[in-house]
């Protein structure tokens, strides 16, 4: 049950992000609102995380996304390192493409750090600005209605183990073999080499020709990589983000994010230190990849055997 009244919802968003021309400058405003110091670094269970759903509901409604089912909202529950329970909510809308069969998934996580030793962990670019990639996708699609089922799944309790994800997966909305790919996105925000990466193109080569096409034109420098161990497994992003647990079901997985930086997992990973141009550029390139990999989809399933 959303704990916020609509109207309230509504209030928030109006004040919060008024309408603007440029889905660039709607993805820097989802950024700095989900980072700024009122979400307390969104860690799962407190009202920093509460409040970040509040806004991203907003934003669903705004866009127009529908629930699959009654409800936007999700629950579940999980174990910290210590046994103590706590319970996530996932945020999960689709788009209904033209015609029936195979979905995509395009995930992000909204959850980070939160309080620790009286330092807010807002988390910019872990992980507000994967949200607002996902939300730039919606709009996107929203705009121009896709041939198959795109899902959004904002997921929780990223940082805890992948547990929204997870969650997902173990029990998705639709039949698993009808999903065919997850796009997910996490930390598109910051890199001073103007670099983004995909990964993913390695274990489903099937991938590769979508990827490098659209890094052809790419607002960003798009490279191709981190999903082996030819680097050392330190380097292999296969397991690190909430993909995985798409993978561990067989689903084939496309990866967005930017190498660590000196922010990573710091205090100062604050909406201050996002380099704006970049980060338009990596937005627009997230959704012109989005769009190619639905294109595509049907080759992707048919490859993959789903």
């Amino acid at each position: 049950m959303i704990r916020f009244s609509a109207l309230i919802a509504a209030a928030i968003l109006s004040a919060a992000a008024p309408a603007l021309a440029a889905p660039g400058d709607r993805a820097i405003e989802d950024i700095r609102i989900l980072s700024a110091d009122d979400m307390q670094g969104r860690a799962p269970g407190t009202p920093g995380s509460e409040k970040a759903r509040s806004y991203i509901l907003s934003r669903f409604a705004r866009i127009g996304l529908s629930p699959i089912g009654d409800t936007f909202e999700q629950p579940f529950e999980f174990a910290k390192r210590d046994g103590t329970k706590l319970r996530g909510v996932n945020l999960v809308a689709r788009i209904k493409g033209t015609r029936p069969g195979k979905a995509m998934v395009v995930s992000a996580h909204y959850d980070h750090l939160g309080v620790r030793n009286g330092e807010i962990y807002n988390g910019a670019d872990d992980n507000a600005s994967g949200v607002a990639g996902l939300l730039a996708v919606a709009e996107a699609f929203k705009a121009k209605r896709p041939k198959h089922d795109v899902i959004f799944a904002v997921v929780d309790a990223e940082e805890s183990g992948l547990r929204g994800a997870k969650a997902f997966a173990a029990a998705p909305p639709v039949p698993l073999e009808n999903i065919a790919l997850d796009v997910n996105f996490d930390m598109l925000s910051k890199n001073a080499k103007n670099e983004l990466y995909v990964s993913g193109a390695s274990p489903f080569p099937v991938l590769k020709p979508i990827l490098v096409k659209v890094a052809a034109t790419a607002k960003v420098t798009l490279k191709l990589g981190h999903d082996t161990d030819a680097d050392g497994k330190e380097n292999n992003w296969t397991t690190q983000s909430d993909h995985y647990a798409f993978g561990e079901k067989g689903v084939p997985w496309v990866y967005f994010g930017v190498e660590d930086h000196p922010e990573y997992h710091r205090p100062t990973d604050d909406f201050a230190t996002v380099p704006q141009d970049f980060f338009k550029r990596s937005v627009a390139t997230v959704v012109q990849a989005s769009l190619a990999l639905e294109k595509d989809l049907d080759d992707v399933a048919k490859a993959s055997g789903r």
